[in-house]
């Protein structure tokens, strides 16, 4: 497999991934509520899985590039250029988002970022949203580095991961909007500016910490 046509499918899986879950969130959120939201998120994980995870491996988020390096199963070399293409389609994901939302009058700039304290949609703070983002990104990998294991039933790793993220997002959504997933907070948070721009450091930071975490973890600990 040629590593342009790698770097390429993480990008459109990394635009699938924002423009349905932030999408459904701006455009829906009010009409689905927290459950079709995180449905939504899942959902674009589940199809780009299928889609395009032969050629690139699916990963859509710079913490999973990390967990799986971490884990032993990603060559340290192209980290950073998935890192790299999964920016580059969260952001032309917001981009395209952003047009579609200032389409009918209404919209505030809302792009669906990610926060804590006052910018949290349930007020939390800075200390509870780290925490949430670290564990919630670990067992994200955790589930990953399971579903995706030779001695799995590999065609079902897609669901799995799909799953494990519409439930990772009904728990955190109340806190932080729901990140695990630096490039998903970098694209919202450059086209909104402000606080999400300000708050930005944290949904880099605890994903990529809790996908090392855990892919680590499972390496060592359970099954590899």
């Amino acid at each position: 497999m040629k590593d342009h046509n790698r770097v390429l499918a993480e990008v459109f899986g990394t635009f699938w991934l924002v423009l349905g879950g932030c999408g459904t969130a701006v455009l829906a959120g009010n009409g689905v509520g927290t459950l079709g939201i995180s449905l939504a998120f899942g959902l674009t994980v589940l199809t780009m899985a299928y889609a395009v995870g032969h050629v690139s491996g699916g990963h859509f988020n710079p913490a999973v590039t990390l967990g799986l390096w971490a884990g032993g199963r990603f060559p340290a070399r192209d980290v950073l250029p998935y890192w790299v293409a999964q920016v580059v389609g969260a952001v032309l994901a917001t981009g395209l988002l952003a047009l579609i939302a200032g389409g009918n009058g209404e919209w505030h700039g809302s792009l669906a970022s990610n926060g804590f304290d006052a910018h949290s949609p349930g007020h939390y703070t800075m200390m509870a949203a780290f925490i949430t983002e670290v564990v919630m990104t670990a067992m994200f990998l955790v589930v990953i580095m399971g579903a995706t294991h030779g001695n799995a039933a590999g065609a079902l790793a897609p669901v799995a991961i799909g799953l494990a993220l519409t439930l990772i997002h009904l728990i955190s959504i109340p806190v932080t909007n729901t990140s695990v997933n630096p490039a998903r907070s970098i694209g919202p948070a450059l086209f909104e500016g402000g606080v999400a721009l300000q708050q930005l450091w944290l949904f880099i930071v605890a994903p990529l910490l809790g996908g090392a975490l855990g892919g680590w973890l499972y390496r060592k600990l359970i099954a590899e």
